[in-house]
C-alpha cells in the first residue's frame, strides 16, 4: 500500500493533556506520529502533527483521537492554520 503523510492540527482538552494519546497512536496503529510543533499549558494543548502510514490506519488513528474529544483539523500545505498564540 502507498504511504501517505497527513498533517493535522490537534487541540487537546484540559482533561486529556496528560494522557499518552500520541504514544498510543504509534503503539496501537500502524502509523508514525511526528510532532512538528506543540504548545502545552495547564489549560489546553495544541499539537501540529504529521501522521505517516496508509490511509486506513491514519483514518483509524484520527478516529481514536476524535473519540477522546481531541479536535482534529487537517492542514493543507506546510503550516498549521493560524499560530499557537492566536488560539
Amino acid at each position: 500500500m502507498p504511504v501517505t503523510v497527513r498533517r493535522l492540527y490537534c487541540t487537546f482538552p484540559k482533561d486529556m493533556i496528560r494522557e499518552p494519546l500520541l504514544y498510543n497512536l504509534g503503539k496501537n496503529f500502524t502509523v508514525v506520529p511526528n510532532i512538528r510543533q506543540a504548545s502545552i499549558t495547564d489549560e489546553m494543548g495544541f499539537v501540529y502533527l504529521e501522521l505517516e502510514g496508509d490511509d486506513v490506519e491514519i483514518d483509524r488513528a484520527v478516529r481514536y483521537l476524535v473519540e477522546r474529544r481531541v479536535k482534529v483539523e487537517e492542514v493543507k500545505g506546510d503550516q498549521p492554520p493560524g499560530s499557537f498564540a492566536q488560539r
